[in-house]
């Protein structure tokens, strides 16, 4: 559907929902889909929480965070006539990543750090297409019904539907946590008019484990289960579209798009699943590539590299940016300085007063 409300479901034969739930169970597996629980729309105490986050203003330059709270608090407000929620969880860590090939990595200063998530295609596309083939499927099985799906793009509390629905726990960094496969998954939802049995809640593992608070470069983690996102660096190096504030440059290392570390340290991510889908392979050597491999890249080949990839996003000018914080990090570490001193002066007379501004404070950074 692409219209913003269900219509009312037509008259059909009743729906056998044991039999349905089984057979949800088996059709998400064959699309790709790694877990699905269903809850209701009722968010309870969550929104409460999320009115108090917005309120402290923790949420940075997100302005759509605040613009569309309201509909944030009950997805039945967002879509009329929902009454559940099929959520889904679709695992991306690839046959290829190590966790200690990771942290070795950030260990070197002139390497460039993508998270691990935007090194294949763009999760947005590949989880969208499914749900809605998935929701065909489910219509011709049950008949017409209202119905429409997202994955991180509406104003949808999708971890806590998620939480709520069974499929993990949060964790003290905010993430989706869950036994059988840590938090290195994607989530997407089917908002539906059809009254399917809800799942229980999970328990939360976390314990006494400060892990995540503990590992934060820039403490991000301000407490158990609170996170600034004006500090963390997934923000500052993709939501954020200004300058990077300088007393967090130096504690961005080499990450140049997200940050990883709250996840590559958690205990619970030793059960980390891999995924088979191809689309989340990495692509364009994103997982092995200097910064001064990355940095040589002209517009052009920004656009086509990252080609339908989540990175694209940002556009060429924030890249440059993050990777000029980067490579003077690189120059204070005293790494390649020669060569790191010579492309960031010779891009000083052809780039946009934003990546000019990091330049200058990344050249400044030689030892």
């Amino acid at each position: 559907m692409t219209s913003s409300q269900i219509p009312s479901s037509v008259d059909c034969a009743p729906v056998d929902y044991a039999n349905l739930r089984e057979w949800l169970d088996e059709q998400s597996q064959k699309l790709g889909f790694d877990g699905l629980r269903i809850t209701d729309t009722h968010l309870g105490v969550a929104t409460e929480r999320l009115n108090e986050w917005l309120a402290e203003g923790r949420h940075g330059q997100m302005e759509y965070m605040a613009r569309h709270a309201q509909l944030r608090s009950d997805p039945s407000l967002l879509v009329p006539g929902t009454v559940r929620v099929i959520c889904v969880t679709m695992n991306y860590l690839s046959p290829k990543i190590d966790f200690d090939d990771e942290w070795q990595r950030l260990a070197d200063p002139t390497q460039a750090v993508v998270s691990v998530y935007a090194r294949g295609r763009d999760y947005h596309k590949v989880m969208r297409n499914r749900l809605q083939e998935f929701a065909q499927m489910i219509e011709k099985q049950i008949g017409a019904f209202g119905n429409r799906v997202f994955t991180d793009s509406a104003p949808l509390m999708e971890v806590e539907l998620a939480r709520k629905a069974g499929l993990g726990w949060r964790g003290k960094h905010t993430l989706l946590l869950n036994r059988e496969s840590g938090s290195t998954f994607f989530l997407g939802e089917i908002l539906v008019d059809v009254p399917l049995p809800v799942d229980q809640e999970q328990e939360s593992h976390c314990g006494t484990c400060q892990a995540c608070i503990e590992v934060c470069p820039t403490q991000a983690i301000t407490a158990p289960y609170q996170l600034d996102a004006r500090r963390c660096i997934s923000y500052l190096t993709i939501e954020n579209p200004d300058a990077i504030p300088v007393e967090f440059r130096r504690a961005m290392g080499n990450r140049v798009y997200g940050c990883d570390d709250c996840q590559l340290i958690c205990p619970w991510n030793k059960f980390a699943q891999r995924t088979a889908l191809p689309d989340f392979a990495e692509r364009h050597g994103l997982g092995k590539a200097s910064l001064l491999q990355l940095w040589s890249w002209t517009e052009e080949q920004f656009n086509q590299r990252h080609e339908g990839s989540a990175i694209r996003r940002i556009g060429y000018s924030r890249w440059r940016r993050n990777l000029a914080v980067a490579l003077g990090n690189a120059l204070a570490s005293g790494e390649e300085q020669d060569a790191i001193r010579h492309a960031l002066s010779a891009a000083l007379e052809s780039t946009d007063p934003l990546v000019t501004e990091h330049i200058q404070w990344a050249l400044g950074q030689s030892t």
